[in-house]
């Protein structure tokens, strides 16, 4: 299966995000281009997940843009893309199903259905599974199956939120393995992970994010070697990066009251 080319690029521009009078993505701008794998890291709350979801269409921008400069038309919007969550939906039907009942919904005929879902389930390692209930596989299968189903979409870009957390390293070296063949068929992957090891291995470029702001984007060993980006240095290191930004606020707080500061 190889993905077409129908919506990208996709750009943001001047995107924010707020809930509550609280922003949480700030002034965002960037385009994703057909080709590299992309994955965004950054500490817990830093908006990992509200960036993909801006991106997917799940949730408007309070200020700004959110463009597929690509699409023709809405359709290509719903076609071309897909998403997968660190808990993916499993619809109680078999592990067959599941992806026959996603195909259906894009008009796919049955000798079609039935071609697609006996390759992507082989391709995910989960043939011998397909007459299971969905439901009572165990997570990591379950992260492949909800793989499975979105490639079977072939859609031209695939976004996946956190899809190896909680997974042992057998479970995450089979999904990683999974994204890359998908990536391989031509389908753009958008990701967002903690794991500094998976961002090395699926990146093609990293996108660091604090506090809901795009501080640093570069190649994945040029990031890795030598962030530019102050926050992004720390954070490579593995440091605290709430805890240091107080300290930082601290101090500068008391140097504000200090005459002989002035």
């Amino acid at each position: 299966m190889t993905a077409n080319t129908k919506i990208l690029p996709l750009a943001l521009e001047n995107v924010s995000y707020e809930i509550g009078g609280v922003r949480l993505i700030k002034d965002m701008n960037c385009v994703f281009e057909k080709g590299p794998n992309s994955v965004i890291i950054g500490p817990n709350g830093a908006g990992k997940s509200l960036f993909l979801r801006l991106c997917h269409g799940l949730l408007k921008p309070s200020v700004g843009s959110v463009r597929w400069l690509g699409a023709g038309t809405t359709n290509d919007l719903v076609s071309a893309q897909a998403m997968v969550f660190q808990r993916p939906v499993m619809l109680r039907r078999s592990v067959a199903a599941n992806v026959d009942y996603a195909l259906k919904l894009r008009g796919r005929t049955k000798t079609d259905r039935k071609e697609i879902i006996n390759e992507v389930l082989g391709r995910c390692g989960l043939r011998r599974l397909q007459e299971q209930p969905a439901r009572v596989l165990s997570y990591g299968e379950q992260q492949k199956l909800a793989l499975a189903r979105a490639w079977a979409l072939n859609p031209e870009v695939l976004f996946l939120d956190e899809p190896t957390a909680g997974l042992d390293p057998a479970s995450t070296h089979a999904v990683e393995e999974i994204v890359k063949a998908i990536r391989e068929a031509g389908t753009r992957i958008i990701l967002t992970t903690h794991d500094l090891g998976q961002a090395r291995r699926l990146g093609d470029e990293i996108l660091f994010l604090h506090r809901g702001r795009l501080l640093e984007r570069a190649e994945t060993d040029k990031f890795f070697e030598a962030p530019e980006n102050d926050l992004a240095r720390a954070f490579v290191r593995g440091e605290l990066l709430w805890w240091q930004l107080g300290r930082d606020n601290r101090r500068h707080e008391a140097q504000d009251k200090d005459p002989n500061n002035q």
